[in-house]
């Protein structure tokens, strides 16, 4: 603040203190004209402030009392007013400054003294005496008259509190009759309030009346007949203008009442209502003569709702003290002697019956919130005054009619002209019926007719804006739409928590509440629930009564008390169901088996409290403090599964607003939060009848297969009843707001979020919850709206193929999952145009229907196949058609299959159902039910012979589209490019999608092969799924492995069929395309002795068990939580085909067995898996399902290999292999002729990731195809005897060789081996396949003069393959010369490899008890023994730098040729060999241990030598 003194004034006070001081306050006291008071901003000045702190710091002793004296001495000269200002600073300081016995106190007190008697020197005495309190000047000195202060007391008592009195027994009691007759004639229309008023002058002049007295007696009169203030009210005004005069005669009539304690009359408060009202006195004026004050009132109303909260807190404690005394009622106050005894609120009652609204708001806004209105008189009063002024609104508006034959009770007009004036449109009621309303808050409950009234005439306010639904828009304009909405929220609303049990009344809110939308609605709710019971004590008390009762209620619902419980509920919850909801809510989420007996019972309640409990149920579940996952974090908290299946049950008993919860679902999936789709699962289940099943029984999906009936029939796991209304409901509640589209796209992109942004921090069995829970909701979601939604809506509504595919990110499988009802649609409707073009299309004939059916389909996907291509690289569409992908995509089970047993089986059903309704009831409902049983299985036919139809017409498509499915670029790329697009792109992502469609792409592949499809190895595509499925079980989530066991289950299958039968072989693969071996360049067919044989085919098999074993092996024992349990799955999945051999069965049984024991007391669902499915096991095995090796095929032992080398190879071989090999001349002769009818057209890939896991399959091949074909004709024409006599000599002839052999083997895998016994889990075969391959083709190197096709395999998925361009046939056989044979020999390694070590564990597993002997073996080595072995070493590493060389050369002459042949004929440039990596591993991973001691070798070899023996003896 300008002009205030420092601190640093006081210290230097002598030096230079006192004259900063006192510049200081010349600087403030410039103008003399001006009150020094105020600086010229208007602002206090710093004068006072500076003279206070002169005068404080005197006192305190900082500064000498004289100098302070001189100091205001000097400043008194300065301003006229500064004597006054000083005087007041002393005055205040004397206030302050009590004499006390302490010597501070005392010292500052003799040190003011000391100033005030040196002031009276400068300044007057009169001032002083005027100013200073009376004891001080006495104390000072300044007053020496001990009397002065009594007579200062009598004169104030004379000149305030004395009054004159009137002589009454003087004055004439004549004038005062006189006059109170003249004011309380009957006065009549010409009277005239001044001729009153000069009677009433002459009568005081006459009689000597007093004025006071007078206007005192003119106020009784009026007070008596207030019907006349036409005449009182100008009377008044014209004899008294002063209106506090007039304030003060009422006050004291007020006082006396008040002192007497009696109760004020109704007429006074009318009186003063009317007074009020023609602003006679204000409402300031009289107020402060009214009792009680605001503060006790205030107080009161504290004190109320305190009362309610601990009245509330007593009932929620639960007292486990029988002893304890039970505290006494409360006595109920008495509201009508606490309100007689308000005098304001008696004012605020007579204001609102004359009418005069203004007084009557501005004097209940002085008081405590609702408390005036909580009162009955003061509501019914204010609740009149609105009848009056709404009637003509309501009696002119038709929609609050009732019926022209009722008469409602007309509001006669008020008597008070200056009443607010009534309503004559809606926007007139904005002026005074709304705030009247508003501020009556609750108390409406006093008044139902006037609440039906306002819920009529809101109603039919909006009605009149157009708005008739929940759909319709906000009204533009000037509209009493959201004056409405308050309304509802400050008094209708709350007014019904007061009302109990008036359903009625709910039912008519409703009304109006169902105009608007949810979101409008769900706020009302809101705060009804949590804030208006907060602002009302006697609410808090009614809520703390009904949750009392609903407690109470809960404890006895069960299934048989389901309508009495049920009427109890619905009787409460109609006047406040929010917080009743809540709890009810609470008990859903802790007890489940409570959800169907609530359910049930809430069939009495009405349409608000429906409404109010889906509320209810959106704010329940988006509670974030709750955790929607368990403590463990691996699955989903089960309150949220409770409710949602709560949501699920109550959504479809009863009609409720599904669009709320819809949009949560979205809002959540929007934000990336997926848990929520629970509801929708639960929702859709419910309401549509449509299943999320997944765990399907073979029958199931056999049914799932047919149509519609045969689904509904015995496709589901229940049966699901009456869902036509709720599945309607559903379709109605995603229609209005677009939701269907929304929340299909946002559940196909939450699919990937699940993985990669939602779960990042979770528990991996979580994530894979999650996601098949998004998976499994989709599906169903889909296929709701596929059977809800006309095909002409679903057309509409969803996004193409294209823009769902690139717009919106969405995985194929998804996608044309979603568009395959619109690609039928449009199929047959271009069908039905297509054939009643035709004029005679009534006896059209099949092979007509069925090419027009396939022109509708070429026309109709036509576009289709173009739009996918931009989707895939072009290099794609090398090795398939964008018209196979569309085709594979587009097509279902219904297409391919005709479940006919799955048809009979419900045809019989039903017709037994029909005779046994026929005979057990006679009446007319057995003779409906048997009728519809009947009906229902003349439809079962009509469904099935449509469906023979529609696949009929489906197969003639796929054979005129077979052969443009597969591109012939060349063999090795239709073999092994084709294979890998057709697994990446079509197989692996649709058969983890369902359950149907894991048995589709099964069955797709059976028709592939069928069709006899051009460039499609059938037997590539079942070898590339069985050698490793290690990645694949890996990858999958919970029901995605129960999928693909479930694929693997079909494929096997088919699988086992052929191979249990000769002549089922014979006939469905013998001369297939799918099983031929080798392909001939100049017309692509091949002779008998391209195809795979049955024993052949049987070797394959075998190898197959023997790589799921493997595979199997691995999962089980990575000790990873998923791999264990999918692995578990799928073998539960493909018990009945795997495994059916002895070896491995017993070798699986072990490794469950040790799963199962050392989960027991961890992982339990693991633990129950592995039991599980060690019980089917054993009971497979005791049953006698498993067989012997010899019985699965014809053992195959190690042959000769003989070929034609050159000298050098052919030497180094005969050396190495210690044996020599000769050619037969036959054999030559004959692969000599077949060189000019065959071309080279692929070379194996030296040393890529997947040559060798092909191979087994392609060494057995070759060992039956390179005998000559003359003597496989002239075997095949001997009997059974000579084939079997001369296999056995083969066999004793290389059982010598053996033996030898197996010793070389064991050092080469010593040799090979790469990792630790630690590391073998993550290990790779991939050195150990390229060794054997580059010693195979160093040693087996054949001259072969045949150029044939060789099916070059790769693994699943993630196989090394390039395109390669045809090479000159001389480039090409010195290239294959050189690799040729490495497949045959990796291939009988990897087999023997594999049988061998799965003897080996089995035999290590149980006879451990032999290590001690295998010891002793080892010591007795000799010294010759380890000296040959470590000589045979030192050559075998000799030999292999040689060959490491030669491949070296090979492989730079191979980069070479391979530079000047990368662009094609056409000037193509060919792309390199690259990798895939998708679904599979690259090489196969054996589940066995690699290393095994010295010992078990020996005692191996060992074994082998002593069976070689035997069988030469």
């Amino acid at each position: 603040m300008a002009g205030v003194v420092s601190n640093d004034v006081w210290k230097n006070w002598d030096k230079t203190g006192k004259s900063e001081f006192i510049k200081t306050c010349i600087q403030l006291l410039k103008d003399e004209h001006k009150s020094p008071v105020f600086d010229k901003s208007g602002k206090v000045s710093s004068i006072i402030t500076n003279i206070n702190a002169l005068i404080d710091k005197g006192l305190k002793g900082q500064l000498k009392v004289e100098a302070v004296v001189s100091t205001l001495q000097e400043l008194v000269t300065l301003h006229p007013d500064i004597p006054s200002i000083i005087l007041d600073v002393l005055s205040i300081t004397d206030a302050s400054c009590i004499p006390d016995s302490s010597n501070e106190d005392s010292k500052e007190r003799n040190n003011l003294c000391f100033i005030i008697k040196e002031c009276e020197k400068i300044l007057s005495d009169q001032l002083l005496k005027e100013r200073l309190e009376i004891d001080s000047l006495q104390e000072v000195g300044i007053l020496k008259n001990k009397t002065f202060y009594s007579k200062f007391i009598k004169v104030k008592t004379k000149l305030y509190y004395k009054q004159r009195k009137f002589n009454l027994f003087r004055e004439e009691c004549e004038g005062f009759a006189k006059l109170q007759t003249e004011l309380n004639q009957e006065f009549g229309e010409n009277t005239n309030h001044e001729n009153v008023l000069d009677i009433v002058q002459s009568l005081i002049g006459c009689f000597n009346l007093d004025p006071n007295r007078v206007l005192d007696i003119i106020l009784e009169s009026f007070e008596n007949k207030p019907k006349d203030a036409k005449l009182f009210v100008p009377l008044i005004c014209a004899y008294m203008k002063d209106p506090k005069i007039v304030s003060e005669v009422l006050a004291s009539k007020f006082t006396f009442l008040r002192n007497s304690e009696s109760s004020v009359p109704r007429s006074l408060y009318i009186l003063t209502a009317q007074l009020l009202q023609h602003n006679i006195i204000s409402l300031d004026d009289i107020y402060l003569w009214l009792t009680p004050e605001d503060k006790v009132m205030y107080k009161e109303c504290e004190k109320a709702m305190k009362d309610a909260k601990e009245y509330v807190r007593k009932l929620q404690i639960i007292s486990i003290n029988n002893k304890e005394k039970e505290e006494t009622p409360e006595e109920p106050e008495n509201v009508l002697e606490k309100y007689n005894s308000n005098q304001k609120l008696g004012l605020c009652e007579a204001l609102l019956l004359v009418g005069d609204w203004e007084n009557a708001k501005n004097l209940i806004n002085r008081l405590p919130d609702h408390y005036a209105l909580s009162f009955q008189p003061i509501a019914l009063a204010l609740c009149k005054l609105l009848h009056y002024i709404i009637e003509p609104v309501y009696r002119d508006c038709r929609f609050c009619k009732l019926g022209p034959k009722i008469k409602g009770k007309p509001i006669p007009p008020h008597d008070n002209p200056l009443s607010p004036k009534q309503a004559k449109t809606f926007l007139e009621l904005r002026e005074h019926a709304i705030p009247m309303l508003i501020t009556l808050g609750a108390s409406l409950r006093f008044d139902p007719v006037l609440m039906y009234k306002i819920i009529r005439i809101a109603k039919a306010a909006l009605t009149s804006y157009g708005v008739d639904s929940s759909k319709s828009p906000c009204p533009s304009g000037d509209t009493l739409y959201h004056d409405i909405l308050t309304i509802l929220d400050t008094t209708i609303l709350s007014s019904l928590s007061y009302m109990d049990c008036n359903c009625c009344i709910a039912e008519e809110v409703w009304t109006v509440l169902k105009l608007y939308p949810y979101q409008n609605r769900y706020c009302l709710y809101s705060r009804w629930k949590n804030e208006t019971y907060s602002l009302y004590p006697d609410l808090l008390r009614k809520r703390g009564d009904s949750e009392k009762q609903i407690k109470n209620i809960m404890k006895r619902v069960s299934k048989e008390n389901i309508k009495p419980v049920g009427r109890l509920i619905g009787k409460l919850t109609h006047c406040s169901p929010g917080f009743l909801f809540d709890y009810i809510l609470l008990q859903i989420q802790v007890y489940s088996n409570l959800i169907h007996p609530v359910v049930d019972s809430l069939k009495y309640l009405t349409s608000l409290s429906y409404d109010v409990l889906g509320f209810c149920l959106v704010e329940c579940l988006a509670n974030a403090d709750k955790k929607r996952v368990k403590h463990d974090s691996t699955s989903i908290s089960t309150w949220l599964q409770s409710l949602s299946s709560f949501c699920g049950a109550v959504y479809k008993k009863y009609i409720i607003e599904l669009t709320g919860l819809l949009q949560y679902v979205a809002n959540q999936l929007k934000a990336q939060k997926s848990l929520d789709l629970l509801i929708l699962k639960e929702i859709v289940q419910k309401m549509a009848g449509v299943e999320a099943a997944e765990d399907l029984t073979m029958e199931q999906v056999n049914a799932m297969a047919g149509g519609e009936l045969l689904k509904a029939e015995a496709g589901y796991l229940s049966q699901v009843r009456n869902t036509k209304k709720s599945s309607l409901r559903l379709k109605e509640a995603m229609s209005e707001h677009n939701l269907a589209v929304a929340l299909c796209l946002l559940m196909a992109q939450q699919n990937y979020c699940v993985v990669y942004r939602e779960t990042q921090k979770n528990h991996l069995k979580l994530v894979g919850k999650l996601a098949d829970q998004c998976q499994d909701t989709l599906v169903q979601f889909g296929t709701f709206l596929g059977s809800s939604l006309s095909v002409d809506e679903y057309v509409n509504k969803l996004p193409t193929i294209q823009s769902m595919l690139l717009d919106y990110h969405i995985p194929n499988e998804v996608a044309f999952f979603l568009a395959r009802p619109m690609f039928n649609h449009a199929i047959n409707i271009k069908y039905d145009q297509l054939r009643k073009s035709d004029p005679n299309y009534k006896k059209l004939s099949t092979n007509v229907k069925n090419q027009k059916y396939y022109e509708a389909v070429t026309e109709v996907m036509e576009p289709v196949h173009k739009s996918i291509i931009p989707l895939h690289p072009a290099k794609i569409w090398e090795d398939i058609s964008p018209q196979f992908l569309t085709t594979f995509w587009s097509l279902t089970m219904y297409d391919l299959y005709v479940p006919d047993e799955t048809y009979q089986q419900v045809i019989t059903k039903t017709r037994q159902q029909s005779q046994a309704t026929l005979e057990s009831s006679n009446n007319n409902k057995g003779k409906k039910e048997q009728e519809r049983y009947v009906t229902l299985g003349e439809k079962l036919q009509d469904e099935k012979k449509k469906q023979h139809e529609h696949v009929e017409k489906v197969m003639y498509r796929l054979k005129q589209e077979k052969d443009t499915w597969f591109l012939s670029r060349s063999a090795k790329s239709a073999k092994n490019e084709t294979i890998t697009r057709f697994l990446q792109l079509c197989l692996f992502p649709r058969c983890t999608f369902t359950s149907i469609d894991a048995v589709y792409c099964a069955k797709f592949v059976h028709v592939i092969h069928m069709l006899k499809t051009p460039n499609f190895s059938t037997l590539l595509c079942y070898d590339r799924l069985f050698c490793d499925v290690t990645y694949s079980i890996t990858s999958c989530s919970e029901n995605e492995a129960m999928r693909y066991g479930r694929f693997l289950y079909a494929m096997l299958e088919t699988v086992m069929r052929w191979h249990k039968s000769k002549e089922l072989f014979e006939k469905e693969c013998a001369n297939y395309p799918g099983f031929v071996t080798k392909y001939r360049l100049n017309n692509q067919h091949a002779d008998n002795l391209d195809n795979v044989g049955y024993e052949n085919y049987r070797h394959v098999c075998h190898k197959w068990h023997y790589k799921l074993a493997k595979a199997m092996v691995t999962c089980l024992d990575s000790k990873d939580y998923v791999q264990i349990r999918n692995s578990l799955i799928i073998l539960i999945k493909i018990i009945p085909f795997f495994p059916v051999l002895q070896k491995v069965g017993q070798f699986i049984e072990k490794r469950i067995e040790k799963v199962r024991d050392e989960e027991k007391n961890n992982r339990q669902d693991l633990f129950t898996l592995s039991s599980s499915y060690l019980g089917l096991l054993k009971q497979r095995i005791i049953s006698g399902h498993m067989v012997k090796e010899s019985d699965f095929h014809i053992l195959v032992e190690k042959e000769k290999v003989v070929k034609g080398h050159d000298s050098k190879s052919d030497s180094g071989s005969n050396k190495h292999n210690g044996e020599v090999k000769e050619d037969s001349n036959k054999e030559k002769a004959d692969k000599k002729a077949k060189v000019e009818d065959l071309k080279v057209v692929s070379r194996t890939s030296q040393g890529s990731q997947g040559s060798g896991d092909y191979n087994t399959w392609e060494r057995s091949e070759r060992t039956y195809k390179e005998e000559p074909r003359e003597k496989h004709r002239r075997e095949e024409k001997r009997d059974d005897f000579d084939k079997e006599r001369e296999r056995d000599k083969r066999r004793e002839r290389k059982e010598e060789k053996i033996a030898k052999q197996e010793e070389r083997q064991y050092r080469e895998e010593r040799y090979t081996e790469i990792s630790p016994k630690e590391e073998i889990r993550y290990s790779s075969d991939r050195q150990v396949d390229r060794y054997y391959e580059e010693r195979g083709g160093h040693y087996y190197r054949e001259v072969r003069d045949e150029r044939e096709i060789g099916l070059s395999g790769g693994n699943n998925g993630s196989t090394s393959m390039g395109r390669h361009s045809q090479e000159p046939e001389t480039d090409r056989d010195v290239k294959r010369r050189k690799m040729d044979g490495s497949s045959l020999k990796s291939s009988k390694h990897e087999e023997r490899k594999l049988q061998q070590q799965l003897d080996y564990m089995l035999e290590k597993t149980d006879k451990k008890e032999r290590s001690g002997k295998v010891k002793e073996k080892r010591e007795k080595l000799s010294d010759e023994e380890k000296e040959l072995r470590k000589e045979r070493k030192l050559g075998r590493k000799r030999q292999d730098r040689t060959e490491e060389a030669l491949q070296v050369d090979m492989k730079r002459r191979r980069e070479e040729e391979k530079a000047a042949k990368m662009s094609h004929q056409n000037g193509e440039i060919m792309e390199p060999v690259h990798q895939r990596e998708k679904h599979h591993r690259s090489r196969d991973i054996s589940p066995y241990p690699r290393e095994r001691s010295h010992d078990d070798r020996i005692e191996i070899r060992d074994k082998h030598r002593r069976s070689a023996e035997n069988k030469r003896r």
